[in-house]
């Protein structure tokens, strides 16, 4: 079996030490920001709509379902902070895709493939018009995505319309790993993930929505109005309700199985100067991330550092969400290993901050959607990892669901199907490590894939990123 290019050329463990030394468990971007609070529920209450969960996809459906009746009473429960969660911790990639890439999206929904990367873009656009609309100070760039070939296998996957040889890309990006790449000049857009909530939070409040964070939600119950009920007691009756709980436990038993969490990991940079970034070039700012299984994304920040995240992807027994599953020493040192044979030239370049956060991933690799209770609740979840730009998607679909309307949206077969579930403990365990190794496997043959992969790919399980 070989070996890929970040086993080929290892920094010295002192650069890695060094590099290391001072930094802050943190997420940068919620560092970065001053975050307005706002008050726990403490007395029990009514609104036509009701939403569990204060990331992108509760916020946005708050912000949306006021532009369509700016009448209707919405309140907004949050567990902690708004955004404290994946919503402040992501890359800040805000794409296109609503199917976690072409292919992924190619091999479930063939004949509906068109269209879902037109209504992506169209989704993308909505966001830039919102950003536009509303004064939203986001960080937003629409650079669009690079991603790289670093080993042979992986150039041809960059075919197309877009391509860029090696010296293509490495005049765009001076990285000595890339083989290859493809730039996809429109369909993503930076931004800094923590004001984007910030931001959504505010425009919310100005339509009328009512904020409550520190008001976890416990239970719901009800068949024709729902109650929503709040850790101490008080609650919440309404007409609809949302739930945009992301990774955390469903409060649906139906979903339980539906998502796991793995956790991801990041490193950022302090802020290059410009000797440091005339040597890497990268002045198109695109997003980027290499092809492998096992891959990295990373990007610059408006202050011109450097995000490197991924590669490692954990999955802990159990399905728990817990915040010592955020500190994983080896994790943070394998980033700094490639990051410093992705741009050499940085030797000496120090990280200020690292942290982890969990990712709802379902087995298709892109969010699902659904209805309870008479059709009073709608949930969405499962972003995999992919959930900046498609939460506002996600948001339009459960509006929908709530108002009965047949749109284009609802029509989607993406829309009306669900994921293969998981299966329970200890076979989840053992299937994800079986899954993991053979990924790592296929990132050191060539690309190419064991009879696991495949029976999982013929079964509709994904896994292909």
């Amino acid at each position: 079996m070989g070996t890929t290019v970040f086993e080929r050329s290892r920094p010295h463990d002192s650069l890695i030490d060094a590099a290391l030394s001072d930094t802050r468990h943190a997420a940068y971007w919620l560092d970065d920001i001053e975050r307005p609070g706002y008050p726990a529920l403490t007395s029990s209450t009514r609104a036509g709509l009701v939403i569990v969960g204060g990331g992108y996809a509760g916020l946005w459906t708050a912000v949306r379902a006021k532009e369509r009746d700016p009448q209707r009473s919405v309140i907004l429960l949050e567990a902690a902070r708004v955004g404290w969660a994946a919503s402040g911790r992501n890359g800040g990639f805000c794409e296109a895709s609503l199917t976690h890439g072409y292919e992924n999206g190619m091999n479930r929904w063939p004949d509906e493939m068109a269209q879902l990367e037109r209504l992506g873009l169209e989704n993308l656009d909505g966001i830039e018009e919102s950003v536009e609309r509303y004064g939203m100070d986001v960080d937003w760039e629409r650079t669009g995505q690079l991603a790289v070939a670093i080993e042979p296998h992986q150039v041809e996957w960059m075919a197309g319309d877009d391509f860029l040889d090696r010296d293509a890309v490495r005049a765009e990006v001076h990285s000595p790993t890339y083989l290859a790449g493809s730039w996809d000049r429109n369909g993503c857009a930076m931004i800094h993930p923590a004001k984007l909530v910030v931001e959504l939070a505010r425009v919310a409040t100005e339509l009328g929505v009512v904020i409550h964070e520190r008001s976890r939600v416990t239970g719901i119950r009800g068949s024709g109005r729902q109650t929503v009920t709040v850790a101490g007691g008080a609650t919440v009756s309404a007409d609809h309700v949302v739930l945009a709980t992301n990774v955390f436990p469903s409060l649906l038993k139906r979903n339980r199985l539906m998502t796991v969490p793995v956790y991801d990991y990041v490193l950022m940079t302090e802020p290059l100067t410009s000797e440091q970034l005339q040597s890497i070039g990268w002045q198109n700012r695109q997003g980027l991330a290499d092809s492998a299984n096992q891959f990295h994304y990373y990007r610059l920040s408006a202050d011109n550092r450097i995000l490197f995240g991924g590669y490692d992807a954990i999955y802990h027994f159990g399905g728990r969400v817990r915040a010592e599953y955020e500190e994983r020493p080896e994790s943070f040192r394998r980033l700094a290993s490639h990051f410093f044979t992705t741009f050499p030239q940085l030797e000496g370049l120090t990280f200020t901050h690292r942290w982890a956060g969990a990712i709802d991933s379902c087995s298709r690799f892109c969010a699902f959607f659904g209805t309870a209770r008479g059709g009073r609740v709608a949930y969405a979840t499962g972003f995999t990892g992919l959930g900046v730009g498609a939460s506002r998607f996600a948001a339009d679909v459960m509006l929908d669901e709530l108002a009965g309307l047949d749109t284009e949206r609802t029509r989607l077969e993406m829309v009306r199907t669900k994921p293969i579930p998981f299966p329970p403990e200890p076979a989840a365990s053992i299937g994800v490590t079986l899954v993991r190794r053979s990924m790592d496997h296929a990132d050191h043959n060539q690309g190419r894939r064991n009879l696991l992969l495949k029976a999982l790919d013929a079964v509709g399980m994904g896994f292909d990123s």
